[in-house]
């Protein structure tokens, strides 16, 4: 990984097509929100998803933000943008990763199945690879969550 003008950047791994995904680091209270889905209730993940064809990133986390939890990012930063591996496709991934506030507590709805606050630190909880290989460390190393 390299630093472009503060945001950590993996390199390309050049092996064709990545999932593009986007989410959010959302850090209240030095915890970060994870959520799972129902179509893997026992995996969490970081709240997001795919771009549709026509939209932007921001544009993406915007929308899925509201479809998955009924919230609006308040002041999205880009963080960071690492590859790593969809767990649930078990294919290459690019995530683009915002941190942000939201504007209200968050309700799980849509495809989601749970949510929780996380310091990173529980046993019995399985996260995605993206969460504990990237971004963890990175929130860390920022200083938004406890080393």
């Amino acid at each position: 990984m390299t630093q472009e003008r503060g945001v950590t950047v993996a390199p390309d791994s050049g092996e064709g097509e990545s999932l593009a995904v986007v989410a959010a680091a959302i850090v209240q209270e030095g915890r970060l929100l994870v959520v799972s889905k129902r179509a893997a209730p026992d995996v969490f993940y970081l709240p997001g998803g795919k771009p549709d064809a026509d939209e932007g990133p921001l544009e993406a986390l915007t929308r899925e933000l509201d479809e998955e939890l009924g919230v609006e990012p308040r002041q999205p930063r880009l963080l960071a943008r690492v590859d790593s591996v969809a767990v649930l496709e078990g294919v290459p991934m690019r995530l683009t990763l915002f941190e942000a506030r939201i504007d209200r507590p968050p309700r799980p709805a849509a495809e989601l199945a749970d949510m929780r606050w996380i310091s990173g630190r529980e046993s019995g909880i399985r996260l995605a690879p993206a969460v504990t290989d990237h971004v963890l460390p990175l929130l860390r190393r920022a200083g938004s969550m406890a080393p």
